[in-house]
Order: C-alpha cells, then structure tokens, then sequence
C-alpha cells in the first residue's frame, strides 16, 4: 500500500466542516429540513436497515480510530446527515491561519475527511467481492456516493462557489502556482470549477521534452509518479497488500478496460505505471505519447477514496494504492504510436467530483502530438493511469515519489519495431 507522497501537517477546517455542523445542528429531520442530497440519503437509509446499521457502524469505527470531535466531529449518524447538507454547498478554501506555515491542506484534508468516515472495514462486507469491504464501495451506498459528488459539483458550476476572498486564498499558497504567470487570466474563473480546472496562459508553461522524439514518454499531468507494475501472460498484475502478512491480489486489464474491449488482452507482458495528481496541481491532462486513437470510453464506477488517520501528525492521509482503480470512475483512450504499439492513457478519478473529461478532438480515428490537450479533471484529486505493451520496452525514468510538471520526461521506449 503506497500513500500520497504529499504529507500535510493537519489543522482540522473547523471553520468549514465543525462549525458548519454547529450552525446547522438546530435544523431538524423534517423533509424540508435537509438539502434534497440528504434527504435522498435519508431516505435510503429509512428504507434499508442493512444500510443503516453500516453507516452506522462506520461512523463509530471512525470515531473509536479518532475520538477527538474537532478532528472528526460527525459522532452520530445525525451529525451525519447535518455534514452532508453543509459538504453538499461547501466553497473548498485554502484556509491557512499563519502564513509564515504553508504546509496544511485543508482542501485536501476536507476530502480525506469525507471519505475516512465511510472507508472504516466492516465485517459484513468481506465476502461481497468488493475493493475493500467499506461502504463506499457496496451498492446502493456507492450510486448516492455519485449522486452526492454530481449535486456539489452542479453547486461548483455556480457563480455562489467562487468570490474575490477564495481566489485571494489560492493566490497566497505558492503551491497553487498562480504566482508563477503560468496560467490564463483570473478574470476568466467565475466559479470554482473554472478555476480548477484553469488553462495554462501558452504551452510555454509546460515545455514538452524531445518532442521530435517520439521513443520519450512525457508526464501526462503535474503529478507524483507512484511507480511500476509487470503486467503478466494473462493480463494481470500482481498487487502485494496487508500489513503483517503481505497477501497478493490479482488485477485484471479486462476489469481496467471493460471485458468488451478489443484491447483488453493487448497489453498482456507489458506495464502499467500511475501517479497521483493532488488537489493543488493543475488539472487538465496531455498526451504523454503522440499516434492515433483507437478506442476512446468512459467508464462509470465508484468514486472513492481510500484514507488513513496520522494520529502521531494530526491528519488523514489519502492513500493511492495500486488496485482501487479497477473499480474506479474512469475514461480511457488507446493510442496507437506506430513504432511503439498501443499505449492506453487512463485519466482517473478520485474523491468527490473527479469527473473525467475529454476534448471534443479526441475522438476515434484523430491523430494527436505528445504534450496536446486530452482533458480535465474537475474537483477531486486523481489519479493517471498509463499501459505499456511488451513491445514497447517502457522504462520508468522518473523518480517515483518525487513530483513532476505535465510535459517532463517520465520515460522512455526502448523497444520497438523497426518496420
């Protein structure tokens, strides 16, 4: 299990998520009590016990992992429904009390939040071939879980999720960027969304390296690269997991593409590689290879997060391990290079709002240089998939762990055929 390399020292937005819970704690559980988001959860959980008594249970393993209300202040499965309404319509803010310590995110640490209170084991789940047995991942709980992430981001379409204060916040933290002339005008950004998913101001911002070389593959997106995995004569790879006593699980390409793909089988002895896209980065991603596309689709699953509490830091740490993105809200694009086969380039979202995007150019049939534009993430972080055949003699060059700009080398094709 691999972490986030990004690690946040924690102080807690209670300015957004405690006290919003406090504000809206004299709100009752009438119908015209909640956000329609929560009602619909309300619901839910009225009319099938069996989810009841798992959220329940999760929010009090979550509770017994970190007691501390300020820290994790929803307690009770009323306090629950009183953190969605708020979560549902909240403006993400970069809030940092003392300037002079840039290192908290509280962005970030909202997200994690969310999903620490529904990512808690629970014993009833082992048996129902899910990622991991939580709750957010077991039906009819993981359908809302999407509901949710549509209904904050139609909120974040509107011109109430962006004002003068929030922008003033991101332009303050240098790890935004937006202090480094990189991007297009503010005046442009009239909601959060447009200003997540920002376009850079010239592709001078982000050079392409060799791009005369087609043989170097570039980072698709500002990310950390999280490494390498064999992919095997049967399509798989091998994921070591468990803490005292490393147990392996088997992925499937097939899962990753969908069992109807015609490539589902055509990266059989090649790689696959990912890296971490965290919620300051900038968020539209590249091609990180140039040729032709062959399939292009997307994929509708789970959306979900995997989080640890840091009890000794203070903070809950997104873990972006190898396997939850078999079951993942994904898109996917197989690009034919000529020389070097079939790369599959995997945009992948994480957490609330990881809508995947594609421009209205890509397209089966169109052809496309390394560094052009394939598309954008909207509020969530993320995650960037990348398959390799055994032809192409893909070797990571950049170093896992350490983070790059969309545009820099991130390997090389050693092979390919001549003909």
């Amino acid at each position: 299990m691999k972490r986030a390399t990004y690690k946040i020292n924690f102080f807690f937005a209670l300015i957004i998520f405690a006290a919003s819970i406090v504000s809206l704690s004299i709100v009752s559980l009438a119908d015209d009590g909640h956000k329609p988001i929560t009602r619909d959860l309300i619901d839910l959980v009225e009319t099938n016990p069996e989810i009841q008594d798992m959220l329940e249970k999760s929010i009090a393993e979550a509770k017994e992992i970190n007691p501390d209300p300020t820290t994790n202040p929803v307690q009770s499965l009323s306090d629950y429904y009183d953190f969605i309404d708020s979560a549902s319509e909240l403006i993400p803010r970069d809030v940092i009390e003392n300037p002079s310590n840039l290192t908290r995110d509280e962005i970030l640490q909202s997200i994690c939040y969310f999903y620490f209170l529904l990512d808690q084991p629970l014993p009833e789940l082992e048996d129902k071939s899910l990622y991991k047995n939580a709750i957010q991942y077991y039906e009819p709980f993981s359908p809302w879980l999407l509901n949710f992430s549509n209904a904050w981001g139609a909120f974040l379409d509107t011109e109430d999720s962006w004002n003068q204060m929030t922008y003033q916040e991101f332009y303050n933290d240098p790890r935004y960027g937006l202090q480094n002339d990189w991007y297009e005008s503010p005046s442009n950004w009239n909601t959060f969304n447009q200003f997540f998913s920002r376009y850079l101001k010239s592709p001078d911002a982000r050079p392409i390296a060799s791009p005369n070389d087609s043989a170097v593959v570039v980072s698709p997106a500002d990310s950390v690269p999280q490494g390498t995995w064999a992919i095997d004569n049967n399509s798989s790879i091998q994921v070591e997991d468990g803490l005292g006593v490393k147990l392996v699980r088997y992925y499937n390409i097939s899962d990753l593409l969908g069992k109807d793909s015609p490539y589902k089988d055509a990266f059989a002895n090649g790689v696959l590689t990912h890296s971490f896209l965290n919620v300051n980065d900038y968020h539209r991603y590249h091609f990180a290879v140039g040729g032709t596309i062959k399939e292009k689709e997307l994929v509708l699953q789970n959306v979900a997060l995997e989080v640890a509490w840091d009890a000794e830091q203070g903070n809950y740490d997104p873990i972006d391990s190898t396997g939850w993105q078999f079951s993942q809200t994904r898109g996917y694009v197989i690009v034919d290079t000529g020389r070097y086969g079939l790369v599959a380039l995997i945009p992948m979202g994480m957490a609330q709002v990881s809508s995947v995007n594609f421009e209205e150019d890509v397209v089966v049939g169109s052809t496309h240089e390394k560094g052009d534009m394939l598309g954008n993430f909207l509020f969530g972080g993320s995650d960037f998939v990348m398959l390799f055949q055994e032809s192409a003699g893909f070797e990571m060059t950049a170093t896992s762990g350490d983070h790059i700009l969309m545009g820099e080398t991130y390997g090389v094709m050693r092979g390919g055929s001549l003909s």
